[in-house]
């Protein structure tokens, strides 16, 4: 009788393998992240983009950007990676396209503008801005002042799929091509014939803050999500489906002395505190947090919010979901009373 061993030695010489190395058998199981919750904090996050202001010039990268990178790992979560990004007073980032997706949160000035597929956006604190994958962008800073924003994209999930293409800007600098507001008024609640809503991905589009803050005064006196309080959506603005296909992004009203229900779901979500301060329960460890930091919660942990003060917090959200529920992978479920 041959020896199993000896078996899989051959099966391996010849690219094989049998499914008893591995199988678990008919045993119980769930899904279990990679990653460990992580709280970046707003003044180790400033000090670093502050001083890569000082050291590292565009003339050396196209982007100045600190990535945040969970423990252990080179990316922020499985399929996204979250950063901040600083333009200094008249710098030029030039532009480039490429495969993976980018979304801009702003968090600090005013005065830059953020050009996509020629058409310029203003970029000015609480606004959300998106650019789709392979769309041109680039981002110039007019102003007297550094801006800083939160700059996502879904490159892991790109890296993991292999697909990865990157063209930079013939001259480095588009032409602007559409008048300011072309976006807006083409996808308004009243839009041209021409544009239709068949297609799942949005030109790049600006969520202004004004709007987003009218929002929250509107509906914060509402019950809300038991599970995340008054929670408003970047919707596609040409279907109103997710942000982008493989990102969702929002944001977060909690209330002072609100505390949510606790549960937990199959996508990754980061968190950047935007205004105000509370706490976030993970899998029965507490993580304080206050403006300016960020902290992520990784897939099927249960976790809650509070904020036991006297200010609303306002938090800027992103999660994979729309990418997990294209799949048929989301599921979600409430912590056990």
């Amino acid at each position: 009788m041959k020896d199993l061993k000896q078996f899989n030695t051959e099966l391996k010489q010849k690219n094989l393998a049998g499914y008893w190395e591995t199988a678990e058998g008919e045993a119980y199981r769930q899904p279990a992240s990679s990653f460990k919750p992580c709280l970046w904090r707003s003044k180790d996050i400033n000090d670093a983009i502050t001083q890569a202001g000082e050291v590292v010039g565009l003339e050396m990268v196209s982007r100045r950007v600190i990535r945040l990178c969970s423990p252990d790992k080179g990316t922020t979560a499985h399929t996204f990676q979250f950063n901040i990004q600083m333009l200094q007073p008249g710098e030029h980032a030039v532009a480039h396209r490429h495969t993976q997706a980018g979304v801009r949160f702003v968090v600090k000035g005013k005065g830059a503008l953020c050009v996509v597929e020629g058409e310029a956006f203003d970029m000015e604190e609480g606004d959300f801005l998106t650019n789709p994958h392979w769309t041109w962008h680039e981002h110039i800073n007019h102003s007297d002042q550094p801006v800083l924003w939160i700059d996502a994209l879904d490159s892991p999930l790109m890296r993991f799929l292999e697909v990865g293409f990157h063209e930079p800007h013939e001259t480095g600098k588009q032409a602007i091509a559409k008048s300011a507001g072309t976006t807006t008024a083409e996808l308004s609640s009243i839009r041209p014939t021409w544009i239709k809503s068949a297609s799942i991905h949005p030109p790049g589009y600006r969520y202004r803050w004004a709007d987003t803050e009218a929002a929250l005064g509107v509906l914060g006196e509402r019950p809300g999500d038991p599970y995340d309080g008054v929670f408003l959506e970047y919707v596609n603005p040409l279907n109103g489906g997710p942000t982008l296909p493989t990102m969702s992004c929002g944001i977060q009203l909690l209330r002072p002395g609100e505390k949510t229900g606790s549960h937990r779901h199959t996508s990754s979500t980061v968190y950047h505190v935007f205004r105000g301060a509370g706490s976030t329960v993970i899998d029965n460890v507490r993580y304080e947090w206050e403006s300016g930091d960020s902290f992520t919660v990784p897939l099927w942990q249960f976790h809650h919010h509070e904020n036991r003060h006297a200010q609303p917090a306002i938090l800027f959200v992103l999660s994979n979901s729309p990418a997990l529920k294209a799949l048929g992978y989301y599921h979600e479920e409430a912590a056990p009373e």
